[in-house]
């Protein structure tokens, strides 16, 4: 096992998750065909996206971009939604999953088009019923499957009009909560080859910092298009495996 390739292939793949979401475009096929488990590469990625998203959401805290006061409503929700999705996913058909995947991403791709949102309001995060609505959904299908679940949260907080570094905060803290129960399933069944999740642990956590710093000066109007260009490589990826999966 190449585990120096590893460590690269995580870093670059959690600087792409931290500034637009769809860092598992880079790491799941590239695991896979590495010849990992599919069940052991989604466990290593939940372990190693449930460390990272921590120390980014702390990252962003410290900076004081955003607050608890905002934020502490955000875990219990997405905890919640991401722990119950995970407990459906064991009756849905994986080929479902993949149907329900691409139609979320493209519903998230046209919608962008509608909102003139650009990551430019100032507006302060609270439990609103279309945030809370929207977390519980995209927490549901974090649990569930999965992929683009971060893009989806950036598009809600933009919708919500939260600036881009905000978003990030508030993204990786959901990423994390909806993740931890999943993280937890994977290791109670045996399922965690150590090695290879320890080493993507080490790469998610470096790529997650040198995301942050980035994301300090990108230029909110480009991140709509990166946005629009993660959301079309995970539709072709989705849909080219749900076509070999048929």
């Amino acid at each position: 096992m190449d585990y120096i390739l590893l460590f690269f292939i995580a870093l670059i793949a959690m600087v792409l998750g931290t500034l637009a979401g769809g860092g598992g475009l880079i790491t799941m096929p590239a695991m896979l065909l590495m010849g990992i488990p599919i069940h052991s590469v989604i466990g290593a990625s939940k372990i190693s996206t449930t460390f990272s998203s921590f120390t980014t959401f702390l990252t962003v805290l410290l900076k004081k971009q955003i607050t608890l006061r905002e934020s502490w409503w955000i875990l219990p929700v997405s905890l919640g939604a991401g722990t119950l999705g995970g407990v459906t996913a064991t009756h849905i058909q994986e080929s479902t999953l993949y149907k329900l995947a691409i139609v979320l991403l493209i519903g998230a791709f046209f919608t962008s088009f509608l909102s003139k949102a650009d990551f430019a309001g100032q507006a302060i995060l609270h439990p609103s019923k279309t945030g809370v609505a929207g977390l519980i959904g995209i927490g549901l299908y974090d649990g569930l499957f999965g992929p683009g679940q971060g893009t989806l949260l950036l598009f809600l907080f933009n919708h919500l009009r939260i600036t881009y570094m905000r978003s990030i905060g508030f993204m990786r803290l959901a990423s994390f909560s909806s993740g931890l129960g999943a993280a937890i399933s994977f290791i109670a069944m045996g399922k965690i080859i150590w090695p290879i999740a320890l080493v993507l642990v080490m790469g998610s956590l470096s790529g997650a910092q040198i995301g942050v710093r980035i994301a300090e000066k990108l230029n909110p109007k480009h991140v709509r298009i990166l946005l629009r260009l993660v959301i079309i490589g995970l539709i072709i990826q989705l849909t080219v495996k749900a076509i070999l999966n048929y």
